[in-house]
């Protein structure tokens, strides 16, 4: 098995980055614009893609400030069960990122395709902290 792994830093407080990470508009600013839901502790998260797709994340960990962690229970066969979790610490005055999805049980185009994809939205994830604007999914900035 596998997991899609990321590790970087945001320049903002673990506040900042967890209020984005747990808030319906927060997730809303860097991931997708049509973001709805209850995000907290056993609640249901759904994200749409316009006619790309979507997916209901169910959240299964919340740790105030360190950890949130959700199960895929919708979504492309390729995703249901898999687990999305974000960790977060303090290094050299910056919120650390680890990031993990998984497992997958093979390294083809699924698993590159969403590498790719996490990538591009963790990056958003960061400028929305950091700037006050993300490239979620649907919004100005997002161009496809």
């Amino acid at each position: 098995m596998h997991d899609i792994k990321h590790l970087y830093h945001i320049a903002q407080p673990r506040k900042i980055v967890w209020d984005a990470l747990t808030t319906i508009d927060g997730l809303a600013g860097w991931w997708t614009t049509d973001t709805t839901g209850d995000s907290t502790m056993g609640g249901a998260i759904h994200f749409k893609f316009g006619n790309m797709g979507a997916f209901q994340m169910k959240v299964i960990a919340l740790e105030v400030d360190r950890e949130v962690s959700w199960e895929c229970i919708s979504g492309p066969p390729y995703w249901i069960g898999h687990k999305i979790s974000f960790m977060l610490d303090d290094n050299d005055g910056k919120t650390r990122v680890r990031f993990s999805h998984g497992p997958w049980p093979h390294q083809d185009d699924a698993f590159a395709i969403s590498n790719f994809s996490w990538a591009r939205y963790l990056e958003s994830l960061r400028q929305l902290c950091q700037t006050g604007v993300g490239e979620a999914f649907g919004s100005p900035t997002h161009r496809i």
